[in-house]
């Protein structure tokens, strides 16, 4: 039987997550990343913030890495002023998940960034986000959708060749690209919404939406084959 890759998910550290009777700080992963890894035919493991400098001994043990979506990046990460409508900075996360994606890229463990994902590879590299993007994730808690349609001769086209209709929630969006990072897929009004590094540099790929919130899985099959 083939081995299955392992992939770890970055998570998200709350104060107040409530199960049963408590009420404690938790390290939480929505149920439908593991889903999501799992029917791409790859194990799961999840990745609380940890302090940065064990990245590096993390990532050895990977096949492949996946940044979660969640809060907005720190604009202090990219140099900018704190827009009012970005929302409250995650340090620990932010911190964390550079380390992570940082040592992976070194190390040249494949790399999936979803939504903030996508945004801390973009930083990581030395780009810039939008803090705010009106007519965004207009409705609190609730995923949207839109089509993006890819950029031919990407890896990400190569991947879903199509204009595909995605599920989404973000406010935020990439500005400036990072060091060689190339937009692969664009929605109707010009947001960048997937970004990847050339082949030569590894195995890297970020998308704006949602994937594990849909039907489709072949961005996540593409990383867990490229893990194997």
């Amino acid at each position: 039987m083939a081995v299955r890759p392992l992939i770890g998910v970055s998570t998200y550290l709350e104060t107040g997550a409530r199960w049963g009777v408590w009420e404690l700080a938790a390290a939480l992963l929505p149920a439908a990343y593991p889903r999501l890894v799992q029917g791409a035919g790859g194990l799961t493991a999840m990745l609380p913030p940890d302090a940065p400098q064990h990245a590096e001994a993390t990532v050895a043990r990977l096949d492949g890495l996946v940044i979660a979506g969640g809060p907005d990046v720190d604009p202090a990460r990219y140099g900018a002023e704190r827009s009012p409508r970005t929302g409250p900075p995650a340090p620990e996360r932010d911190a964390w998940e550079l380390a992570l994606i940082e040592a992976a890229l070194a190390a040249r463990v494949p790399v999936l960034g979803v939504c903030r994902g996508m945004q801390l590879l973009n930083v990581a590299l030395g780009g810039t986000l939008v803090q705010h993007l009106d007519g965004h994730a207009e409705t609190v808690g609730v995923f949207g959708g839109h089509p993006v349609k890819p950029v031919p001769g990407t890896r990400y086209a190569g991947i879903v060749p199509e204009e595909l209709m995605v599920p989404t929630y973000h406010h935020q969006a990439v500005e400036r690209l990072g060091d060689r990072l190339v937009p692969s897929a664009y929605a109707a009004d010009g947001t960048v919404e997937a970004v990847e590094l050339p082949a030569e540099r590894g195995w890297a790929l970020g998308v704006q939406w949602h994937p594990e919130m849909g039907e489709d899985l072949r961005v996540m099959r593409a990383l867990v084959t490229a893990a194997s």
